[in-house]
């Protein structure tokens, strides 16, 4: 019997049915069980005892904690990002980390598309102005009102989540450029009709920005001012990855002085954010709380993933999707 853990305060009812729908999906041979983070370090380690896998959510494992936690092997992550995990310290330990970079592509796609029309067609605007009983007055006034029809949209990072917002920009008759520094299988691009592009080419060219990238030394402040300055000023920058990833003090000075015409962001370098932050407050601004990957079937996907791979390490098969730590 292979125990795994989620470890998780199941403050709502989505959590509640994550932890619901993970004992239902665990197979012949492994056992389920709850554990709130928030328990003090040593009831932590008590209940962590004879776990072999961990599923944090919301919640770390920081290596000191790891280390005392003998029967751990795998700290499975339900997303794509692992900026939360020491991966290199963990490794130390025996403690391998996998993340879950496939299961939220298509929500987190779909979540970019749904930023990019947010901010092109004025759409928060348009529904306070309703809300508002205004129906349309004033809002007419209202600047940048365009189609993406013709744009040319510029994705950073072609890995699961930049190739599902290719294929769902198929059909908007769009030119789609994109970057990454690994090199595709040959034709990969070709069949999703996206141009390889370098950075700075991209960034010029672009209507649209949109980055999928993951949080590391290489990436963290990827776009700053320089970015910015290279962009045309009516380029709308995207960004469902994470908030670390641009400077945000160069983003909004370069809103606020017209170099780039708007954002949508679901991501901000500190979450939750202040709410003086300007960004909240700028008409050509749509931000949204770091859910871009949180929809019911991501989560099913999520979690069967997870499952297979805690069926993998109790049959002592090689792992899925481990991640490698940063080297200097």
């Amino acid at each position: 019997m292979t125990t795994v853990a989620l470890l998780a305060n199941l403050t709502t009812s989505e959590h509640r049915g994550r932890w619901e729908l993970m004992q239902q999906l665990a197979p012949e041979g492994i056992e389920t069980r709850l554990i709130n983070p928030e328990l003090s370090r040593g009831e932590l380690i008590e209940a962590l005892q004879g776990v072999e896998a961990i599923i944090p959510w919301l919640a770390r494992v920081p290596v000191d904690l790891a280390q005392e936690c003998k029967d751990l092997k795998l700290v499975q992550l339900l997303t794509a990002g692992f900026d939360i995990v020491d991966v290199g310290g963990l490794q130390d330990v025996g403690v391998k980390v996998a993340n879950n970079g496939g299961s939220n592509a298509i929500s987190v796609s779909e979540h970019a598309m749904s930023l990019m029309l947010s901010v092109y067609r004025r759409l928060m605007d348009s529904w306070e102005n309703t809300r508002d009983g205004k129906w349309r007055s004033g809002i007419d006034q209202l600047p940048f009102r365009s189609e993406i029809n013709g744009k040319t949209v510029g994705i950073i990072g072609f890995g699961n989540i930049g190739r599902q917002v290719a294929r769902r920009l198929q059909g908007w008759d769009v030119e789609l450029l994109y970057h990454d520094i690994v090199e595709l299988m040959p034709g990969r691009d070709a069949e999703l009709g996206a141009v390889a592009t370098p950075l700075d080419d991209l960034l010029t060219r672009s209507d649209i920005v949109t980055a999928h990238v993951p949080l590391n030394r290489s990436t963290r402040g990827m776009f700053g001012a320089r970015e910015f300055g290279l962009m045309k000023k009516t380029t709308v920058f995207i960004n469902t990855c994470r908030g670390p990833v641009h400077n945000e003090a160069a983003l909004i000075e370069a809103l606020r002085n017209g170099e780039i015409a708007g954002a949508g962001l679901d991501v901000l370098e500190v979450e939750p954010t202040d709410p003086d932050n300007p960004l909240l407050s700028m008409e050509n601004v749509v931000v949204t709380p770091h859910w871009a990957g949180g929809t019911s079937e991501g989560n099913e996907r999520a979690l069967r993933f997870a499952m297979s791979n805690f069926q993998r390490l109790a049959e002592g098969r090689k792992l899925l999707s481990i991640v490698k730590p940063e080297t200097d």
